[in-house]
């Protein structure tokens, strides 16, 4: 594959301060791709596109770009009234097209393109209003507790930024309202344990420095940013996927970054389980209603 015929201004500098350029994205992508691929496989994207890195704004957009290789995926989702064209993902090819339009991230849905409205996995977004990731950890930590007691295997990852995403892998059956309403009521029930710690209010003045446990990553058409996704901060840290051990207050997120991320695709891999881990929360349901 050679990037830097595909890859329009390679030398496009992204990170100033760190001297990234995009064709540096394209070269991350390239060598994550094996460890990316099994969390876009046949999802829908959401294009984050930031043609100028860090010296420039961002756009999200949904409907699938002109200047994808011709064998990329489309899949036709009705929202409301209107048809979008998304593209689906797993494929390098389109990978590397997305990197030339000036997509950083990665934005995935929680179910495949074939069933499109039944997710195979659950989110949840611990967002500090601290700002700081040892609020975050604490808050996950918490977070396993409440999902080890329904039996719940799961699985953290830094989002990249300031907080935590905790993945819950689920077997294909329940629709995104199902699990929609599960989360949310997981996350009320945790937020009245720990009123001093978490919050569930959207509001950012009435979290009042507390940990937002965010479960609208859940819904119909929300997305939430895959594990191996480089993202738009500053020192170019990607979302990293963690064994729950690694997940301490004492823990920067951008120490996994666009500069290191060799070292870390070369060490065990701690969701090495994730799709084998596959569970259905109907039992975890009852159990939740019955606290």
């Amino acid at each position: 594959m050679n990037l830097e015929k595909m890859i329009s201004n390679p030398d496009k500098v992204f990170w100033p301060d760190e001297g990234y350029n995009k064709l540096d994205i394209a070269h991350f992508y390239v060598n994550v791709f094996p460890k990316l691929k099994p969390y876009i496989a046949d999802r829908l994207l959401t294009m984050e596109r930031c043609p100028d890195g860090m010296r420039g704004g961002c756009f999200y957009q949904k409907e699938a770009p002109k200047g994808l290789p011709p064998t990329t995926p489309i899949k036709m989702i009705q929202h409301q009234n209107r048809n979008v064209r998304y593209v689906v993902g797993g494929a390098l090819e389109t990978q590397i097209a997305l990197v030339n339009l000036g997509c950083i991230p990665v934005h995935v849905w929680g179910s495949r393109a074939k069933n499109p409205r039944q997710p195979d996995w659950m989110v949840f977004d611990l967002d500090p209003g601290s700002g700081e990731f040892s609020d975050a950890a604490q808050a996950g930590l918490l977070f396993k507790e409440a999902l080890d007691a329904l039996d719940l295997v799961s699985f953290p990852k830094t989002s990249g930024s300031r907080g935590l995403h905790v993945f819950v892998p689920l077997r294909i059956g329940p629709d995104f309202d199902d699990v929609l309403a599960f989360s949310r009521e997981l996350c009320e029930r945790l937020a009245a344990a720990h009123p001093k710690e978490l919050t569930v209010e959207q509001r950012i003045e009435a979290r009042k420095g507390r940990v937002y446990l965010d479960s609208l990553r859940n819904g119909f058409g929300a997305t939430v940013v895959a594990p191996y996704s480089l993202r738009r901060r500053e020192k170019a840290p990607f979302s990293t996927p963690l064994a729950w051990k690694e997940v301490k207050p004492s823990l920067v997120p951008s120490n996994f970054n666009l500069g290191n991320y060799a070292k870390r695709l070369a060490a065990p891999d701690p969701w090495a389980d994730f799709f084998a881990s596959r569970q259905s929360i109907k039992k975890a349901a009852k159990a939740l209603s019955k606290i």
